[in-house]
């Protein structure tokens, strides 16, 4: 009798410990979230991730309630820009935001020229963004209007701010991080400031081969509002996303409430993240945050390339990591996690 009961018990521990393992697979993902997809964006809001990133000819947003499952997600194209305009073409960037009540998508746009690369915003009134109308709303300019992309809103004190990367100028070489107040969220309130240009070393990697560009730039973009608290900081991609040295900067504002004042802004001196030859993991940037369904983690999501050598184009995919903070209240992202790495997908799923 005893016999028959082990040889009864074996088959449903066997069964058990294969259900156990498909359990904990099921809360287990690795990177890339999606094969390619530059600049990768999500809000979260009722139980829902809205996730977007840079198509070039449109704008969709995939809707999902875990982001290590994108490649499952509903995903909906929300604008086709019109031919013959200039936003009709190289849109890159999109951002989506549910602010006082409506969805907003912020994008930089151009009419195949890039210098006349600007921002724009687009909005629906509905409660779900995947449903009703997207308008578009028009140009998103400070008083300068000069070449600008990389826009990222965000509240502060109650007063909305927009950041984003622009050229001082008229001339392609070196691209600063901009902030302005915002009356409304379609549109800049007063004159821009500059608050960090590529200085660093780290920063300046970015020598350009072809004939139609200086034949270096500088660049500072992809600025992220990050909160830790009552402590405000902006992480920026530095150096040529056509580099390996594509990297991630910090600024924190040390300042009291006066956002618009320069020198309250500084800069670590060293990159917060950056390629791991080591894991494979080459030019990691135009990263933003979000978190855990339940609220209690945070995570940096970022797009990087597989291998040396692949620059701006589709080879650069969408992928994520929890991050924790350091004693001080700045970030501590670590270093880019290798693309074989099982990691556990974020808490409350």
């Amino acid at each position: 009798m005893r016999n028959c009961i082990t040889i009864f018990l074996i088959p449903l521990l066997l069964f058990s410990c294969k259900t156990q393992s498909q359990d904990k697979e099921k809360h287990m993902f690795s990177n890339p979230l999606l094969p390619s997809g530059a600049d990768p964006f999500s809000f979260y809001k009722d139980g829902y991730y809205y996730y977007t990133h840079t198509l070039g000819n449109r704008i969709a947003i995939w809707k999902t309630k875990n982001l290590a499952d994108l490649k499952s997600a509903q995903r909906k194209d929300i604008f086709i820009p019109p031919a013959g305009t200039l936003y009709s073409k190289q849109l890159w960037a999109p951002e989506i935001h549910f602010i006082q009540n409506k969805w907003y998508v912020y994008f930089a746009a151009d009419d195949g020229n890039n210098n006349n690369h600007r921002m724009y915003v687009l909005e629906n009134e509905s409660a779900d963004p995947m449903t009703g109308e997207w308008k578009f709303k028009g140009k998103v300019a400070d008083p300068a209007d000069k070449w600008a992309i990389d826009g990222n809103v965000f509240f502060y004190r109650k007063q909305l701010y927009m950041i984003w990367s622009g050229w001082e100028g008229d001339v392609n070489g070196q691209q600063n991080i901009y902030i302005a107040k915002m009356k409304n969220p379609w549109t800049i309130d007063g004159s821009r400031v500059c608050i960090s240009k590529p200085e660093l070393e780290w920063e300046t990697h970015g020598d350009l081969n072809d004939a139609d560009n200086p034949p270096h730039v500088s660049v500072n973009e992809g600025p992220q509002a990050l909160f830790n608290g009552d402590k405000l900081f902006i992480v920026f991609s530095a150096s040529g996303c056509w580099t390996d040295y594509y990297a991630l900067g910090l600024l924190k504002f040390a300042g009291s409430d006066n956002l618009m004042d320069t020198a309250a802004w500084k800069k670590a001196p060293l990159p917060v993240f950056k390629q791991s030859k080591e894991n494979g993991v080459y030019a990691p940037g135009h990263n933003s945050f979000f978190k855990s369904p339940d609220g209690k983690e945070d995570w940096i999501l970022y797009h990087a390339n597989a291998l040396p050598g692949q620059g701006c184009g589709g080879h650069r995919s969408p992928r994520a990591q929890p991050f924790t903070w350091n004693s001080d209240g700045t970030p501590r992202f670590g270093s880019p996690v290798k693309t074989e790495t099982m990691l556990p997908v974020p808490s409350g799923r």
